[in-house]
């Protein structure tokens, strides 16, 4: 994640500064996670600096936790591998759409996979520099460049038509209901015909002076409304045909005295199951609300930068110090939380059936109990690390290696 707004290139230096006085004491693994957040090299040269300047002790709440060793009650067998290009500094989430999966990499690397063989179905290259991952509904399939292009494939993988969003995409398009609904950094959510590339409506809220430059995901709500969070805490429904929101409400709200301790983003993509939806915020709250008004059912206080997921019992999520916690969806009861991997950089969690899956920033990927949060099995993938959360196509668990790298397992 970066920080980005109006204030974020006046005062960079101070805002990693900042960053680091809120971690407490400014340790190597800070340091890789505000580098991260800032997602170049020379922000790493930059926070190295800090730390030598500070001359602080290493914090060891903020060193990986080592992994334990347990005995696996869940047996996983690796059925194919695949690799579509390198994320770069951007992170690149497949996406699964019945039995096939669709990934793409920063080099405009494109692709179809069938879950079940692993055989590629199409693939292309788009001549461009892509930094947001696949959107699809089966049928098109599109893709963000970082100059603000989105480029829509047909059935075959063939390029239909591009058009412009003007800003830079790092979430992935939301493909549907006649629409390719595109995302930019400043929280812009752009509509076009998913058939002719004509932008039908443009929706933005209100602007905060910092945010997280990170994926935020959208989802359908119905076949006339999307759901989205955005800077500053708040969710809404948009009225697809109009681009009006239907209801709009906060998830939580700014607390702290600098902008940097305000900041207060919705993180990853809202869920929808059934009649509620579901959200969480950076330095905020987790919560469920009613998917046609957006009143609040629960909420309880939580932060994360990664997003969540959840299905008709159980809501689950992973801190921002990396800890895993189930939540009661039904009351918001926190039911368990698993800090065995903590500071180990964890993706957003996945349900597969009556598992819990992350993967974590040294390319393993930890599958937990869903009654109890315990680990049941591990995974290594290779040592660039999982940044995106894993897929589920079928029977068929995919994740994406941040180097491009694909891996499918099968629980037995």
């Amino acid at each position: 994640m970066q920080l980005t707004g109006a204030l974020a290139r006046p005062i960079r230096f101070p805002i990693i500064q900042g960053l680091l006085k809120r971690m407490r004491y400014p340790t190597k693994v800070s340091i890789a996670r505000a580098a991260h957040w800032l997602g170049n090299a020379v922000a790493m040269v930059s926070l190295a600096s800090v730390l030598a300047a500070c001359g602080g002790k290493p914090d060891p709440r903020r060193q990986p936790t080592p992994l334990t060793e347990f005995k696996p009650s869940l047996e996983l067998k690796r059925v194919w591998t695949s690799s579509v290009g390198k994320g770069g500094r951007y992170l690149f989430q497949p996406i699964a759409i019945g039995t096939n999966v669709y990934a793409a990499g920063a080099n405009g690397s494109v692709m179809k996979i069938d879950a079940t063989s692993g055989k590629t179905v199409w693939s292309i290259k788009i001549d461009d520099d892509l930094s947001a991952g696949v959107g699809s509904d089966g049928t098109l399939t599109a893709v963000g460049a970082l100059n603000g292009t989105v480029y829509v494939l047909g059935a075959d993988g063939k390029q239909l038509w591009k058009a412009n969003a003007s800003g830079e995409i790092v979430t992935p398009p939301l493909v549907g209901n006649g629409f390719v609904l595109v995302r930019t950094i400043d929280g812009r959510i752009t509509a076009f015909n998913a058939d002719t590339g004509e932008q039908k409506w443009s929706f933005r809220n209100r602007a905060v002076p910092l945010n997280l430059r990170t994926t935020v995901g959208m989802i359908f709500a119905t076949a006339d409304a999307v759901l989205a969070g955005f800077p500053g805490g708040s969710m809404a429904a948009i009225n697809l045909k109009t681009g009006d929101a239907y209801w709009q409400t906060p998830v939580s709200y700014p607390s702290g005295v600098t902008e940097v301790e305000r900041i207060n983003d919705v993180a990853g993509a809202p869920t929808l199951v059934g009649r509620e939806t579901c959200a969480v915020t950076f330095q905020g709250r987790i919560g469920c609300f009613e998917a046609e008004t957006g009143r609040p059912v629960w909420e309880q206080p939580f932060s994360s930068y990664g997003g969540l997921a959840a299905d008709a019992t159980a809501v689950v999520s992973t801190n921002d110090w990396s800890e895993v916690s189930l939540y009661d969806a039904a009351t918001g009861q926190r039911v368990w939380q698993n800090s065995g991997l903590k500071s180990r950089t964890v993706t957003t969690p996945t349900i597969v059936g009556h598992a819990i899956v992350v993967g974590d920033g040294e390319g393993y990927l930890h599958f937990l109990a869903r009654d109890t949060g315990a680990f049941v099995a591990r995974e290594k993938t290779n040592s660039s690390g999982i940044s995106a959360p894993a897929v589920v196509a079928g029977d068929t668990v995919v994740v994406q290696a941040h180097d491009g790298d694909i891996y499918a397992y099968r629980p037995q």
